[in-house]
Parts: C-alpha cells; sequence; structure tokens
C-alpha cells in the first residue's frame, strides 16, 4: 500500500483537524478478510485530455434535489451531519466522458447559500486537495475561514469521482491495512501487487475514469448544473492542479480562481517526490529548531537539527524491529511513527504536538500520541475504519502519470533520496513504485495546463511550505501563460496560507469579492 507521505498534496485544514482530533481518537481493529491476491490484468487506456465531449441536455440542464445533509459516510470520513443551512445533492456525470450517452455516476454535493443574497456574485467551488481529501466532509469544517466569501458566494464542493461518496474507490480492508505490509523480503514490489489487485478487484469498473482530467470535466458540467456562466474556484493543494488542467481544457470559462499550496506542473513524478522530501525535512528542522529553543533541555530531538536527524533515524531504526506499545494494544512501527512526524509539519501550529509525541517515545518507550496522529491523518476514524482517501488518492495518482518505475529505477535513486532527506527519504523513494503494476495507463508526466485567453488566476505560495514547495507557484504561475498566472509569495510556515496570513487572506478576499487582483510577484510576510 502508498505511504502517506507521497501525497503531493494534502490541505493544512485537513492537517491541522486530524491532529486536533487526536486526544479523542480510540484505536481498535476491525474484522474482515483482504480480497484474494488475482492475475494481473495487461494494464487498460486511460482517456486523455481530448476535447471536451458534447454532453446531452439530461446531463447539462439536470437540477440537483438539495435536502439536508446526511453524515458523512465511511468513505467520506464519518462524523456528525454539518446542520445549519448545509445542504447535499448528486449530479450526474458521464463514467467514461468518451461516451457521453452512456453510463452515468452520481457526484456527491454540498453547498451553503450566500448570506447577503442581494450581492450574491455566484458559486464558489473548492477542491481541498490530496488528491483524495472528500470536499462534502470538509468544506463544512473549513468554513469559518470562508465566512466574508461566504456573504457573496454559495460555498460548494464535491466528492471527485473515486472519493467519497462518488464512485469510491476501495482497495484494501480495514483488518489489512491495520495489519499494514506483510515483510517482503528482497521484493519490495510484493506489498504494491497485493495492494493493487485489491483495487483491481473492488474498483477495477471505475478505475480508468478517476483522471484529474475527467474530474475537471466535471466541474464544468457542474458549473452549467449551478447555473454559472464562469466557473469561480478554490484549489488547495491538489486542487490547484485540478484548476490548472481545468484552465487548459476550458480556458474561456475560467472565473475567479485561487490556488493555494500550489503543485509544479513542470516537475514530473521524480522531481516531484524529491522536492517533497526536501520539503518536509526542511519543515522538520525548522520545527526541530523551535524544539531547541522553546523546550530547551526537554527538547527531544536536542540542540538542533544534526542531533535532530540521528535521533530521530535511531528512534525509527528500533521500531523496526521493536515497534512500540500503546494503550489500544495495536503497536507503533516505523511506518506509523514517520507518518505521524510528517503529518505534524503541515502547519507551524503543531509543532508542539510534535515535540510532546517524540517525547514520550523517547522518554516512556509508547507510542500512543504518534499512533493518534498517525490514524488521523490516514483516515482510521475512532471506530476502526478507515476512509478511502489513501485509494483514492493512488487510483488518481496512477491515472494521472504515465511513468512506471522498476526496482532497479528505484534503487538507483535511493542516494538521491537519502541526501535530499535522511529522515523521510528512504522511504519516499520506496513510493516510486506504487504505480508500478497498476492496471490503467496513465496520461502523461506531466499535467497540461497551459491557459491562453483564460482570466487571471492569483496563484499563492508559501516559502515554508513542506508538501508543495514554493517554487512550485511560480512555476504554475508561469505555465498558465502571460497574463494569466499571478503569483503571490508568502514568507512563512505550513501547507496554505488562507486564513493563516492575514496579507495574503486580505488579497484573496479582495481578488474575489472584488475581482481586484494584487500586483504579479506580490510578497507578504
Amino acid at each position: 500500500m502508498p505511504h502517506p507521505i507521497r501525497r503531493p498534496a494534502r490541505t493544512a485544514v485537513l492537517a491541522a483537524a486530524a491532529l486536533l482530533a487526536v486526544p479523542a481518537l480510540a484505536a481498535c481493529d476491525s474484522g474482515g478478510k483482504a480480497p484474494a491476491a488475482l492475475k494481473q490484468p495487461a494494464p487498460s487506456a486511460t482517456p486523455t485530455a481530448a476535447a471536451p465531449a458534447v454532453l446531452p441536455a439530461a446531463l447539462t440542464g439536470q437540477k440537483p434535489n438539495w435536502a439536508p445533509c446526511p453524515a458523512p459516510s465511511v468513505a467520506q470520513g464519518g462524523g456528525k451531519a454539518p446542520g445549519g443551512a448545509w445542504e447535499c445533492a448528486t449530479m450526474k456525470a458521464p463514467l467514461d466522458y468518451a461516451k457521453p450517452d452512456g453510463e452515468t455516476l452520481d457526484v456527491a454535493l454540498i453547498r451553503k447559500k450566500a448570506t447577503d443574497a442581494g450581492k450574491r456574485v455566484g458559486s464558489l467551488v473548492y477542491n481541498f486537495g490530496g488528491p483524495g481529501a472528500s470536499g462534502v466532509r470538509t468544506l463544512p469544517h473549513a468554513a469559518d475561514d470562508y465566512e466574508k466569501l461566504n456573504s457573496v458566494y454559495d460555498l460548494v464542493s464535491f466528492d471527485p469521482r473515486g472519493v467519497g461518496d462518488t464512485a469510491p474507490v476501495t482497495c484494501l480492508d480495514d483488518k489489512a491495512l491495520d495489519d499494514g505490509p506483510a515483510p517482503s523480503g528482497d521484493d519490495p514490489l510484493a506489498p504494491v501487487r497485493t495492494y493493487t489487485q485489491a483495487c483491481r478487484h473492488n474498483s477495477g469498473k471505475v478505475l480508468p475514469h478517476v483522471g484529474t482530467a475527467d474530474t475537471a470535466r466535471d466541474m464544468d458540467l457542474m458549473r452549467q448544473v449551478l447555473g454559472d456562466a464562469k466557473l469561480n474556484y478554490f484549489g488547495i493543494s491538489y486542487g490547484t492542479q485540478l484548476g490548472g488542467v481545468y484552465a487548459h481544457l476550458f480556458p474561456k470559462n475560467v472565473g475567479r480562481t485561487v490556488f493555494d499550496a500550489v503543485v509544479d506542473p513542470t516537475s514530473d513524478e521524480l522531481q516531484a517526490d524529491l522536492g517533497q522530501a526536501k520539503g518536509f525535512q526542511q519543515a522538520l528542522e525548522h520545527a526541530m529548531e523551535y524544539c531547541r529553543d522553546k523546550y530547551a533541555a526537554n527538547c527531544p530531538t536536542g540542540a538542533g537539527a544534526d542531533e535532530g536527524n540521528r535521533r530521530i533515524a535511531d528512534l525509527l531504526k528500533k521500531l523496526e524491529t521493536e515497534p512500540a506499545p500503546t494503550k489500544s494494544g495495536r503497536k507503533l512501527g516505523s511506518d506509523l511513527a514517520l507518518t505521524g512526524i510528517a503529518a505534524s509539519l503541515y502547519d507551524e501550529k503543531t509543532w508542539d504536538y510534535l515535540v510532546q509525541s517524540l517525547g514520550e517515545l523517547r522518554q516512556r518507550g509508547t507510542g500512543n500520541n504518534l499512533l493518534a496522529i498517525a490514524d488521523a491523518y490516514s483516515g482510521r476514524g475512532a471506530d476502526g475504519h478507515y476512509n478511502n482517501t489513501d485509494a483514492a488518492h493512488t487510483a488518481i495518482s496512477c491515472a494521472d502519470t504515465s511513468r512506471r518505475y522498476t526496482v532497479a529505477e528505484m534503487r538507483a535513486q535511493e542516494p538521491a533520496f537519502r541526501s535530499a532527506s535522511p529522515v523521510f527519504g528512504p522511504s519516499m523513494a520506496k513510493g516510486l513504485l506504487v504505480c508500478t503494476d497498476w492496471p490503467v495507463r496513465g496520461t502523461s508526466d506531466k499535467p497540461q495546463v497551459a491557459a491562453e485567453g483564460a482570466a487571471p488566476i492569483l496563484v499563492v505560495g508559501n516559502t515554508g511550505d513542506p508538501a508543495t514547495p514554493v517554487e512550485g507557484a511560480k512555476r504554475m504561475a508561469d505555465a498558465l501563460g502571460r497574463g494569466v498566472g499571478v503569483n503571490l509569495t508568502v514568507k512563512g510556515e505550513g501547507h496554505g496560507v488562507y486564513g493563516s496570513n492575514a496579507c495574503a487572506t486580505k488579497a484573496v478576499d479582495a481578488f474575489l469579492v472584488d475581482g481586484t487582483a494584487p500586483a504579479d510577484g506580490t510578497v507578504c510576510s
């Protein structure tokens, strides 16, 4: 199964919410039997980003049946119904856009109407990243940050195809996910094959149709169904890649659009993963400096980055053979510990969780905190059920990338990953194999985002972003095209800036509410 920190995008909202929920998490095992191994078929073709299909009026003219939202499903992540003014509906979209009159799937939608109807601009559609995050579950949790925007926009989000309640991809069951991959010996592809076979067995029909280009087409259908002449859009993390692909396919339909925590469209998978390894390492070392300055002699990572890297490496090595006990009865191994460490780095406000968790592990030898953080990040609920974020992430990523690495190629890249990050690099190098035996051919090495003729798009990057390094924002702005990409840089820490940096938030609000963009190259501190 894929390692969670390979995600090129995970929203700050989700990461912070996961950490804040840690005290409430209860760990337990769930039953079930992993799918039997299947003979791997020859890869099937994935639809390419061809010209948008002409859709039948039965789809473009549909009217969603908005109703009070139910509680989120297990696949979405569970929890309580949002209540209040939140409404949910479904929208029918072609399963295969090459056959627009054929079979359909239901796209799960959520909205909260504009609070000042007299000043309403239209709908503002959100994608919160992943890929694999449920917008239906996430938007109500994040909505307080968007109160000003809600005055003039209907806030709208959705579960992209393959995610949550929209034709969800399922792979391994809860017990298999809890157990983790079996020892693979000299064959690092063994756990990948097990995971891939389970995905094909459970979701083979939808796997060829969950790529980013298909979801972009869903968004244009959504625009029509919502009654908007242009798509106003707020993409975060992977949502910026989705927004870029949308702008490429539908440049004339681009409305007021913001990209926050930007994926670099010029990087292939290897370059992106190496950049992410460097980004997480930089964030970790910044957190170690924070730990030293605030906790002094009580800092579990010691006097700084060099000592901290050694201490964490020693802890992870020990956990490989001696997993730490937890009060749940489950054990914290090195993979789960690494996931917990990475999850703590998405926002500097959660660095104290990292300090406390490493302190617990060093002083008491128990892994309760890191396990809880890793569970929350990996989508494991208090009832032991997992949402489908990781399965969807793998399916969407493998549908998008055409590169398939061999074990030999992965081995050749291990030194570069280790150099980029002594803590995260070795694990992230193995992540190159995730799509190796995937049954669907990917579309390309890099997303196509050139959008000549589109309205200006505000592209915001943060210098301390661990998951989407700031260089990607400038490259996205350039790739969108002259007169389209408007780059805003924030000097700060964390994955995403809206709601956490006053300067950037003000600029985004001015753009979305009034249509006033900052000057290209503006810097916020």
